[in-house]
């Protein structure tokens, strides 16, 4: 039996902080991507903290809907491969965040207060990175956010639900050779492209292959996240707007 539909196996939640007490009391199950995740939604939290109390357990972590403000205070957790933080207030993203979670492959940050692609570049370290939402966000309003993005994360391979395509990764090149950045360099995404499978790049006759052209498995673990059907009626209304 599913956790989440037994109202008496868990105690009530303590709500403002990220105890150990809240992390043991919170619901555990396997998720719709069959990752083992913790549940931890909607209980006014401010910030990551005491997560060593789940012991490297969970391949999947659930924040969404709380008032997180940093993306930061991570313990080390190899075993962690996605991180869900819909609806929070993050505005910075921590550096260095390789040393604590390592093997993260997929970041949903739907729905926060992201500005500056500076902090986008912070996550550059995390090489596992393959996956990243930030649909919501003040940053994705600008016209070239994809291109910067693809450009700081040379291998991400999803971007708001969208593969990124041979045809992005050569457009961000000559975007920063024109306009110049000096953060992230462009040759190990080219290389890596080269040779790489490209299956949702454009083909011969401009029209992009119907394969991996949405990532289905980002796209589940939003729309698990959201709390009522208005939140996944907005989120299948980016995709199918990203999908134009």
């Amino acid at each position: 039996t599913d956790a989440r539909d037994d109202p008496d196996m868990f105690a009530p939640r303590l709500s403002g902080r990220l105890t150990a007490e809240l992390i043991l009391r919170s619901p555990q199950y396997l998720n719709a991507c069959g990752e083992y995740e913790v549940d931890l939604r909607g209980n006014k939290i401010s910030a990551i903290e005491n997560l060593g109390a789940t012991e490297n357990q969970f391949d999947s972590i659930d924040l969404s809907d709380n008032e997180i403000v940093k993306l930061e205070g991570f313990p080390l957790l190899p075993r962690m491969k996605t991180i869900l933080l819909n609806n929070n207030r993050i505005t910075r993203i921590s550096k260095n965040l390789e040393k604590s979670i390592p093997n993260i492959e997929t970041l949903v940050l739907t729905g926060n207060r992201l500005k500056n692609i500076t902090d986008i570049r912070n996550l550059s370290g995390l090489k596992k990175l393959k996956r990243l939402v930030v649909l919501g966000n003040s940053l994705a309003k600008d016209p070239k956010y994809r291109l910067k993005i693809i450009n700081a994360l040379p291998h991400l391979k999803m971007l708001d639900f969208k593969k990124v395509t041979a045809k992005e990764v050569a457009g961000a090149h000559s975007f920063y050779e024109e306009h110049g950045d000096g953060d992230v360099a462009m040759s190990d995404r080219v290389d890596e492209d080269a040779g790489g499978d490209r299956s949702g790049e454009e083909g011969k006759d401009g029209k992009q292959n119907s394969t991996g052209d949405v990532d289905q498995t980002a796209l589940r673990a939003t729309i698990e996240s959201a709390q009522t059907m208005e939140d996944v009626m907005k989120l299948e209304a980016a995709l199918q707007a990203g999908s134009a």
